[in-house]
């Protein structure tokens, strides 16, 4: 049988001579088709075939530049790569008769070039990691997403992959592997920050007949696709850590609980999980080792809790998806009570280069207590959003504006959700600190799976915290009472404070049901569930207080406490405000100063919108 090393070495040959042709790369994740990436490629190619062009059309995942979707790269032999954004069906028309055809590149749209050996540069196109989007980022875990098809085991096994699972399977005990995981300080990248390594060696210490290694890839935090982005880009680095896990442990069989709303992921598992097992890197006597190993996917039905390790367990096993107590722990007594362990997408993710260089080596980025690298997924109200893989230690001010270019339309930074429903939010004298699990978690925060949602100045803080408690109060199982019933009551006071209804009282209520509901929880989604309200109350109290004390929203956000007036000396009487009034609450005669009527009005904006004149602001 031919030796791994044996047919990477054949698949870089192959590769090497398909660089002679002229390929065009799309970006094919989840947010590029949305942006109209299909369109794009369809357009690409009529254009080509119509001009008689020999071209290679390929997709890959998502680069992580979200704000410049649709991404198209452009390769042509001899020259550096050009990557392309805000790709349209009629700019792609375009790139095919400048580039393709002529050999030139298209200025208006272009990104930056990538340089693959000894090409000489454009002048004047920045490198991709020279883009200030990429500058401090340090890419490991999305190495490949963007680069290499998702769909091809081959540009996987070209780039390296599946080389940790050979040298662990030739050469490595099982005690040898959990100690390099244990040495590289890897935490867990899905939100509870618990020890990698030490979690492996519970359950492969775990007396049992047959044990279990499962992957929570139910990413369920508003604004977050780290995770998806990593099924979608790179399918094949996650299930090298699975059974890498799977040696470690002891475990011959493994489930991928995926979200159902991730249909792209669920397809490209699915096809790599096929071609695994036609490499025979899954399956029996994986790579003539002896080793066994099984891999299933189990959809999710979207319920936000099963993303606590034990209802997915209960999930897998066709139960309610609801959180069990612990002890005992799933290393113990987990998947159909056996030892299991479960880790997420981003913490399999990384074991593959931990395994190929050694742990001492991965411990080298990061911060004494958080090792290694985290992924972001940066979306709200900042210039370039998308998915960012930095270093532990970086601060949050450097996420925001330098990678992320600061907040949209010139406003001021007011805060950034980190964490999901289950994090804080931090206000911008906490922009300085330094990201890592313990630095957030000092501040009542906690790192989360990555999502960052940037809010400005026109972010209702109180609002904010309303809508996560809305959606960890409808996600809630309700199992326990401290869950069930605390975040109902919680809800019920910050829905009466953005009606203008709070007592000063009700911060003491709060304060009061989150402390409890944090240390009387079952699981923890009902033991996080505060920390949007705790956060905002302990960093914007003064928001609080204003709806409170003088009913009004400073934002301007919550309806019930704002009043829209027109500023009699900046009217002109244009009529535009009463044009677009849906409910004829403005009046006035032409070229005379209008009125807005308090009852009328629906608070819905569209005056405001539609004045020249700046007339119209929130009393």
């Amino acid at each position: 049988m031919q030796s791994l090393t044996e047919r990477r070495k054949q698949i870089k040959e192959k590769l090497l001579d398909s660089s002679k042709k002229s390929k065009v790369i799309v970006g094919m994740g989840t947010c590029g088709i949305a942006a109209g990436a299909k369109q794009v490629l369809s357009a690409m190619k009529e254009e080509a075939a119509k001009e008689g062009l020999e071209v290679e059309f390929l997709h890959t995942g998502c680069i992580g530049m979200c704000h410049r979707e649709v991404n198209v790269e452009v390769s042509l032999p001899g020259k550096p790569n050009i990557i392309y954004g805000d790709v349209t069906p009629e700019i792609a028309k375009e790139i095919v008769q400048v580039h393709l055809k002529n050999g030139e590149v298209l200025t208006k749209a272009v990104v930056a070039q990538v340089k693959k050996g000894e090409e000489e540069l454009y002048e004047g196109i920045p490198q991709l990691m020279e883009l200030p989007f990429y500058s401090k980022q340090y890419r490991k875990v999305l190495k490949n997403c963007g680069k290499i098809n998702p769909d091809s085991i081959e540009e996987y096994i070209a780039n390296d992959g599946y080389l940790a699972l050979e040298n662990v399977l030739s050469k490595m005990s099982q005690e040898e592997v959990i100690e390099h995981v244990k040495k590289s300080g890897l935490r867990g990248r899905g939100g509870g920050g618990f020890p990698t390594g030490l979690k492996w060696e519970f359950t492969y210490k775990a007396e049992g007949d047959k044990k279990y290694v499962v992957c929570n890839a139910d990413e369920g935090d508003p604004g977050a696709f780290m995770d998806r982005s990593v099924l979608e880009g790179d399918p094949h680095a996650l299930l090298e850590g699975m059974l890498i896990c799977g040696y470690a442990v002891g475990a011959d069989e493994g489930y991928i609980y995926v979200r159902a709303e991730y249909p792209l992921a669920i397809q490209r598992l699915k096809n790599a999980i096929q071609q695994a097992e036609k490499e025979g890197l899954l399956g029996e006597n994986i790579l003539d080792s002896g080793f066994n190993f099984k891999l299933n996917i189990k959809a999710g039905a979207g319920a936000f809790v099963c993303g606590e390790e034990t209802a997915l367990l209960a999930s897998i096993e066709g139960e309610r998806g609801m959180p069990r107590v612990r002890p005992p722990f799933p290393a113990q007594k987990g998947l159909w009570g056996k030892p299991t362990n479960i880790n997420n997408v981003e913490t399999y993710a990384n074991v593959p280069d931990i395994l190929r260089t050694s742990g001492d080596e991965y411990a080298r980025v990061g911060t004494e207590g958080s090792k290694g690298t985290k992924v972001f997924a940066i979306t709200g109200k900042v210039q370039r959003t998308g998915l960012a893989e930095v270093p532990m230690g970086i601060t949050m001010r450097e996420i925001i504006y330098d990678i992320g270019g600061g907040i949209q339309n010139d406003k001021k930074y007011k805060a950034v959700q980190i964490g999901g429903p289950s994090g804080g939010c931090l206000p911008e004298k906490l922009l300085d600190l330094p990201v890592d699990y313990d630095s957030l978690k000092e501040v009542g925060a906690m790192m989360g799976s990555g999502g960052l949602v940037v809010m400005d100045e026109t972010t209702c803080m109180v609002d904010v915290a309303r809508f996560f408690l809305t959606f960890t109060q409808k996600e809630s199982c309700g199992k326990c009472t401290p869950c069930r019933e605390g975040t109902k009551r919680m809800l019920e006071i910050l829905e009466r404070i953005t009606k203008g209804q709070g007592e000063k009282k009700d911060l003491q209520d709060l304060e009061r049901l989150g402390k409890v509901i944090k240390s009387t929880a079952l699981c923890g989604l009902g033991q996080t569930a505060p920390n949007p309200v705790l956060t905002t109350m302990k960093y914007f109290k003064d928001e609080y207080l204003a709806h409170i004390n003088d009913k009004k929203c400073p934002a301007g956000v919550c309806k019930e406490l704002i009043t829209y007036r027109i500023d009699q000396e900046k009217c002109t009487g244009c009529t535009l405000c009463a044009k677009h009034c849906p409910v004829g609450a403005i009046t006035g005669e032409k070229k005379q100063p209008h009125y807005i009527d308090p009852e009328k009005c629906t608070r819905c904006g569209v005056c405001i919108t539609k004045c020249k004149k700046d007339a119209i602001y929130l009393a």
